[in-house]
């Protein structure tokens, strides 16, 4: 073993994936120090908790697995070795009660994030691991030691660590601290980095002046959302130049990926999906032929005026027969043009890519330094499984970290007799 307490480790963001590894390797021994540009850590992490922190997801292991697509057998390792029920204990062991909701999304009683940062934060400082906000990493001098600069400073400085681990973030909600300027440091460094692109994020259309004008900031809800052989249920917000919220932001990747090889994408709406098309013909049938289109929306489905107005939004003939226009109400085309700037997204896909790591997360390009979180090629649904994947990431990179130091730099630090 090597003597933990002699080796200094640096672990460059104060997000969840450099916190859950500043926690591991402090637990070990480690004398830990974070860096952080921001004048706080765990920003986004608060903001996630805005709408209740879902932390993780409930369902069986393997199915969770499943929502990491291509990523799942390099992350496989990291998920395993910390579980649903491991995150769960965590927060008991933090003194942070949990409860599952209907939709097996797994969040902290409190239904926010702040008093799970600040039990977080409490152990972190007894465990003796030192913070420094309003500090950026800026790269390597010539002698391979960390550039660092403070708030102030006009020029960086060296920094020695033993070994870095570094947890930067992706590129969305760059207010919040990731902004993705480690993009072309490491690319110098010769690691190679997927693009960073939007994931979970909402997608542009062309709306009419009409539309946009009086539906803009409007939920439309519940609906169905298809593409390319998935289904989604939920709810979307119409925007001001398109789409957001859970149902799209499911469909993000095909339909990013879809954008990006044929230029624009049909999805699919359904307006009634809680009816089978037989009923909604049937409903339709029933109202008086003289009726309005509106009227007739309203009192045989319920439909409001959003659905009402993105039915007449395509620019194409409303069918008059009730089979007809129930086929339409169950599948109102959408053409959508491009996703939304990634700084509006809430995560990122792409990042530093599989080949370019061992598989204790340490850089073949960079011995010595580890990385950890969103910066990794990976992206997953909303749902608990962004957060979940960051701290089991974290964990991981800590595990190689301790690994690395243990095989390389255990002879500068004998154990004491």
């Amino acid at each position: 073993m090597t003597h933990a307490s002699a080796a200094h480790i640096v672990i460059v963001g104060a997000g969840p994936a450099g916190l859950a590894a500043a926690e591991y390797l402090a637990q070990a021994g480690y004398s830990v120090q974070v860096l952080e540009r921001m004048p706080s850590v765990g920003r986004k992490f608060l903001m996630a908790g805005r709408g209740g922190l879902n932390i993780t997801h409930s369902e069986p292991h393997e199915a969770l697995m499943r929502r990491y697509g291509v990523a799942q057998s390099w992350l496989r390792p990291a998920l395993d070795a910390w579980t649903t029920q491991d995150i769960q204990h965590w927060m008991e062991g933090l003194g942070q009660a949990h409860f599952t909701g209907s939709s097996g999304r797994v969040f902290p009683s409190a239904m926010k994030a702040s008093p799970l940062l600040r039990a977080w934060l409490a152990r972190l400082q007894a465990l003796g691991v030192v913070f420094h906000t309003r500090t950026a990493w800026k790269g390597w001098d010539e002698h391979g030691h960390l550039l660092v600069q403070r708030a102030g400073q006009d020029v960086p400085h060296p920094m020695q660590a033993d070994a870095t681990l570094l947890a930067l973030g992706g590129a969305s909600w760059p207010r919040l601290g990731s902004a993705g300027g480690w993009v072309p440091v490491l690319a110098q460094q010769g690691v190679n980095i997927a693009p960073l692109q939007p994931a979970n994020c909402g997608f542009e259309t062309a709306w009419s002046d009409l539309f946009r004008e009086r539906f803009a900031g409007v939920p439309l809800k519940p609906v169905a959302l298809s593409f390319a052989g998935h289904r989604v249920q939920g709810e979307v917000m119409v925007t001001a130049n398109g789409l957001e919220g859970g149902a799209i932001y499911a469909l993000s990747a095909p339909i990013r990926a879809a954008i990006a090889e044929e230029g624009v994408v049909t999805v699919m709406v359904d307006l009634r999906p809680d009816m089978p098309e037989q009923e909604v013909a049937r409903r339709l049938a029933a109202t008086r032929p003289r009726e309005s289109l509106s009227n007739k929306l309203r009192k045989a489905l319920r439909l409001p005026p959003v659905a009402v107005a993105l039915l007449r939004e395509g620019g194409q003939d409303i069918p008059s027969s009730p089979q007809a226009l129930a086929a339409r109400l169950k599948a109102v085309p959408v053409v959508l043009s491009a996703p939304q700037p990634l700084a509006r997204a809430i995560s990122t896909a792409g990042g530093i890519t599989s080949d370019s790591c061992t598989d204790g997360f340490m850089l073949r390009a960079v011995p010595g330094v580890f990385v950890a979180g969103e910066m990794l090629d990976w992206e997953a649904p909303t749902g608990g499984y962004l957060l979940h994947a960051c701290l089991a990431t974290g964990r991981a990179a800590a595990k190689g970290l301790q690994a690395w130091l243990q095989d390389t730099v255990a002879k500068r630090y004998p154990l004491q007799p």
